[in-house]
This record gives structure tokens, C-alpha cells and sequence, in this order.
């Protein structure tokens, strides 16, 4: 993370100098806080006003910070998120006491479960109130403490700027997530001296250790050595780690299939002949097919959900599994590793490309390729027919054109639900971070601000939201945040009148008439009420002008309303307790 010196970080900007040389000695709270974020490399932070932080909001002018004011602070909790999922950095978001800071409990849980950098900042009633049910207090460090690594409530100003250098060193550092600030009004009013480089971090229970030993990876390479059907299963820790460079040329070097989980898509370009795609629930056929018939599979920062494995007991049963990890807690949790390896990604990725410079050894593995490559050929020749009724507009080819329009430089967030399936499966984009979407917590209402969140860190890139119609009211006010900061965020509403993922469930699993029946706004009218633009697309024909004008608007919100078939289902599919391989592939 960067950080400026002193002299960069105690000084507010230049229509302040004139108190420049007592700010850089002694300041108020609220400077302690904006001074330590710009000390961190901070340069936008979503929040929302209220009564015990507006000390922050009167120091902010002051400060090189750009602050995106959100309708909701769950909104704004996403957008951290997708600035953060974006960019690598950590996202920042701050609210006010009370139901300002429980509003961001369901973004940072989904931060939480994605191993995203989120550092939340809250403020709360004076110390002295604390514990005294005062008006819009809440012990928000005890409701978020399952769904953070790490939250303090800070007592004293002379411990403020050492928690923000703590919180921040924590959301970055070993599998990265959320930390939560929460700060009373009458600390961020107190005054003390600061000098952020003094600050120091004292985390005595936070360790971050690597247990893998040179015996390890040898041990990896000798399985390798005989491998005649090995995959490489590639997770979000992948891109986390910044190793998709290592991973990939690791790969190539074995000339090793890969696949991807939802979260690890983006992290081996999609046009690699390696890359196999998508694995899981809804992933392709081959890949899950492949990694059932693998010999070695090499795991690589995957915490291996059910989503990601269907019946655990039958998940690559005939493999000699390896899971390569920093969390420890990952290792051995879900599914018995043959070997477990624990330690930072990129650099175990480095020592093994170092001990495999005479290729000459794995000739014997290298020589059965063309065989195992040509089975998973064999696998996609049994993939789903894609009907794309004539006259009638079909998600799967909206989600394709979507695609085909998409520059290559250009950010994909999703909602949760049928849509983010299909966009998973049908992702062709090559970038790492280029892919943003809830996994383990399948939040709805999630893509829509991390959009925004995505287009605050690059302004000048094409920023698209595939949504259901259920997802994005959830969060839809957000309009009113894109037109007043000039984002033209695009949102795909995959509109098919359902609950869609719900519907599918209910129809196919408890056969009966399912009630998630959804009813939507006017999606132009909605638009233009917010500053915004409006389609609808009702045939196929229509489908390429309208993506390609929304996407040539850059300076407000548009939204497209696909008016697609209602009954729409996703395939392949694994039922719930199902083993992968036994995964239906059409209706």
C-alpha cells in the first residue's frame, strides 16, 4: 500500500495553508482520520452523512479525497467492493451511527466471504452514551464481529490513527477482507498530536505464517511427473495474490488444462486453449467432467464451497488432490486433500517454476497430453444445445451480444441469480479483476454498485451490470449516485418476469407452480426519472444497435430492459447433494 510522507500527509491542501504548521503538530480527530486515509493511498471513499460524523464531512474540503455520496450505505458498502475488486486496493466506506453503520452488515458479510479489502468506518454515539440505548446507537462491533477479520471501537484520539494503520494492514495482508472502525463523536471532536509514520501496527495475535517446505513442492512435482490427466482448478485467492502470471506459465509449462471457479474467472484469459472455464453447479460440462476424470488436480486459492464441489465425497474422487492455499482454514475442510500446501501463492508458484526448468522429467507425463486433451474435446461435443427460438428473445444470446460488444478493456458485474450463471458461462473477457460478482454469499442487489464502485476507480472504461429484474430493485436508487457523478454504467436487465433462479428451483426440484412471480417498473421511465436513458429490447433484431448505443454513452446511466422468454432455465445444472459429474445438460 502507499504511503506518503509526513509532510504529504499532515498538511491539508494548499486553501488551508495558513494553519498548515499547527495541523502538522496537533489536530482534531476528524483530521487524524482524513490524514491518516491519505496517508494509506486513499482517494475515494463512499459514505453518507449523519449527526456524529459530521465533523468529517467539515474537515473533508481539505483533503485530496473524492467522496461519492451514496443513497444507501449498503450500496455504498458494494461499491467499496467493486472498487476494491477492481483496482486490488483496499475500498473505503464510512456511515453514521446506529442504522447508518448496520447498514453495511450485508456488504461486509459478502466482502467477508469473497476475500475482499474493505476497511469501514463508522461513528458512534459519545463515549459517554455508550451502553445507554441513546438515540441511533447500536454496538456495531459486536453485530459485525462474525462477518469481519477484524473490528475495534476506538476509545481514546490518541489510538485512532494506529487502529486506521492496523485496519488497513489487516484488510491487505494474508487472505485479504473487511475490518470495521466504529468511532465515537466525541474522539473524532478530541484533539492530539499526529505523525502517521510513527503510528505503529501491534497485532500480536495476527500472524501471518507459510508452513510449505522445499519437501512440499517437490512432493508436487513428483505427482506431476506422472500425471497422465492433470487440471488445474484456479480460484479467486489466484487473483488475489496477483500469481496469475506464475499460475498460468506454471501451466503452460505442463501443458496442464485449466478451469475456473465464478471467483477465479478473469484470472486465466478466457481465449487460453489451456482454459477450459467455468466449474461448479452451473459450470461447463467438460470442465466438471475433466476434473471428475483428473489423476492430479491441482487446487490453487479455492476454499472449495459445495457450489464449487457438489457431493463433497464424490468430488474428483479419482484424484490425487493438492490444494495450494494462505488460509489454512481452507486446507482440509471441505474435501481431504492428498496434499495440502499452505503458503503465499505467487511465491510457491515462483519456486515451483524455478524447479522446473529441465522439462526433460515430466516427458513421461507431457507425452500422454494429446490423449487427454483430445477427451475433454470429446466432452464438449455433449454440451447443451442452445436453442435460440426464431422471433424470440433469449437470455443466453442477449448475454452473448452483451459480450461480443464488450471492449476488451472493459469491467462485467453481476447481480446473483440466473443471469450471473449464464454470464459466468458465456465470460470472455482476458483480464484479471475484469469479472466482479457475489459468490459466496450470493447477495442480490450486489452488481449494480460495485458498477459504480468499478467506474469511480476508471472513469474512462465500459462498465457493464448484467442483472435479473429481482437483483437490481434491490438497490436501484443508486441511479440517482451514477447521473450525479457523471458514470455511464451500463445495467443489462435480463428481465424475465421470475425470480428466475427461485422459479427454476421450485418447477424442477419440488414440482409445483412456483410463486416468485416479479413485476418491474417502466425501466425507461425509471431511467429518464434519474437522469439517465432507457431501452427496451423485445426481439433479437433489436439486440446489437441498442447494446451498441448503450455502451457509447458515457456520461449518465443506462439501462436496457431485455424482455426475454419468461421460462428460461440454466444447464448445465447440479441438483442440490448431486455429484458434478452427474450434472443435467438440458431440459
Amino acid at each position: 500500500m502507499p504511503v506518503h510522507n509526513a509532510s504529504q500527509t499532515l498538511t491539508p491542501n494548499a486553501k488551508n495553508s495558513a494553519t498548515a504548521e499547527a495541523a502538522s503538530k496537533t489536530l482534531t480527530g476528524a483530521h487524524i482520520f482524513l490524514s491518516s486515509l491519505v496517508a494509506e493511498g486513499v482517494d475515494t471513499v463512499f459514505g453518507m452523512p449523519g449527526g456524529v460524523i459530521l465533523s468529517i464531512y467539515e474537515a473533508l474540503p481539505d483533503y485530496p479525497i473524492n467522496h461519492i455520496l451514496v443513497r444507501h450505505e449498503q450500496g455504498g458498502a458494494h461499491m467499496a467492493e467493486g472498487y476494491a475488486r477492481a483496482t486490488g486496493k483496499p475500498g473505503v466506506v464510512w456511515a453514521t451511527s446506529g442504522p447508518g453503520a448496520t447498514n453495511l452488515v450485508t456488504a461486509l458479510a459478502d466482502a467477508y466471504y469473497d476475500s475482499t479489502p474493505l476497511v469501514a468506518f463508522t461513528g458512534n454515539v459519545p463515549s459517554a452514551m455508550l451502553g445507554n440505548d441513546a438515540f441511533q446507537e447500536a454496538d456495531i462491533v459486536g453485530i459485525t464481529r462474525p462477518v469481519t477479520k477484524h473490528n475495534i471501537i476506538v476509545r481514546r484520539v490518541e489510538d485512532l490513527a494506529q487502529a486506521i494503520k492496523e485496519a488497513f494492514h489487516i484488510a491487505m495482508t494474508g487472505r485479504p477482507g473487511p475490518v470495521l472502525v466504529d468511532i465515537p463523536k466525541d474522539v473524532l471532536l478530541a484533539s492530539a498530536e499526529f505523525d502517521y509514520e510513527q503510528a505503529t501496527i501491534d497485532l500480536p495475535g495476527y500472524t501471518i505464517e507459510e508452513t510449505y517446505t522445499e519437501a512440499d513442492l517437490d512432493a508436487v512435482l513428483d505427482l506431476l511427473k506422472t500425471a497422465r490427466q492433470p487440471v488445474l482448478l484456479s480460484g479467486g485467492g489466484v487473483i488475489n495474490a496477483g500469481a496469475h502470471a506464475e499460475v498460468l506459465a506454471f501451466a503452460e509449462r505442463l501443458n496442464m488444462p485449466i478451469a475456473c471457479s465464478l471467483m477465479g474467472l478473469g484470472g486465466i484469459p478466457m481465449s487460453h486453449p489451456l482454459n477450459m472455464g467455468f466449474t461448479g453447479m452451473h459450470g461447463h460440462y467438460w470442465a466438471n467432467i475433466a476434473i471428475a476424470n483428473a489423476d492430479v488436480l491441482l487446487i490453487v486459492g479455492n476454499r472449495l464451497s459445495e457450489r464449487q464441489t457438489g457431493k463433497a465425497d464424490r468430488f474428483a474422487r479419482n484424484a490425487k488432490i493438492v490444494h495450494i492455499d494462505l488460509d489454512p482454514s481452507t486446507l482440509q475442510k471441505n474435501v481431504e486433500a492428498f496434499l495440502p500446501v499452505q503458503g503465499e501463492i505467487r511465491g510457491i508458484f515462483q519456486h515451483l517454476l524455478a524447479k522446473t526448468e529441465d522439462m526433460s522429467l515430466f516427458a513421461e507425463s507431457l507425452s500422454t497430453r494429446a490423449d487427454w486433451f483430445k477427451a475433454i474435446e470429446g466432452w464438449k461435443t455433449r454440451r447443451q444445445t442452445e436453442p435460440f427460438p426464431e422471433g424470440v428473445l433469449s437470455p443466453q444470446f442477449v448475454i452473448d451480444r452483451l459480450f461480443h460488444f464488450m471492449p476488451a478493456d472493459g469491467f462485467v458485474t453481476t447481480e446473483v441469480g440466473q443471469h450471473q450463471m449464464w454470464a459466468a458461462q458465456r465470460f470472455n473477457l482476458d483480464r484479471p479483476r475484469s469479472f466482479v460478482t457475489s459468490g459466496g454469499l450470493g447477495t442480490m442487489g450486489f452488481g449494480f454498485p460495485a458498477a459504480i464502485g468499478v467506474q469511480a476507480a476508471f472513469p474512462d472504461k465500459t462498465v457493464l451490470d448484467i442483472a435479473g429484474d429481482g437483483s437490481f430493485q434491490m438497490t436501484l436508487q443508486e441511479l440517482a449516485t451514477a447521473r450525479d457523478n457523471k458514470m455511464g454504467v451500463t445495467v443489462a436487465v435480463i428481465n424475465n418476469g421470475y425470480l428466475g433462479m427461485v422459479r427454476q428451483w421450485q418447477d424442477k426440484t419440488w414440482n409445483r407452480a412456483s410463486e416468485s412471480r416479479m413485476t418491474s417498473p417502466d425501466y425507461v421511465k425509471l431511467a429518464e426519472a434519474y437522469g439517465g436513458v432507457g431501452f427496451v429490447v423485445n426481439h433479437p433484431d433489436e439486440v446489437d444497435a441498442v447494446i451498441q448505443q448503450a455502451y457509447a454513452i458515457t456520461d449518465r446511466p443506462v439501462i436496457i430492459d431485455f424482455r426475454v422468454r419468461e421460462k428460461a432455465d440454466v444447464y448445465p445444472w447440479v441438483p442440490a447433494g448431486g455429484a458434478n459429474e452427474d450434472m443435467l445438460i438440458e431440459e
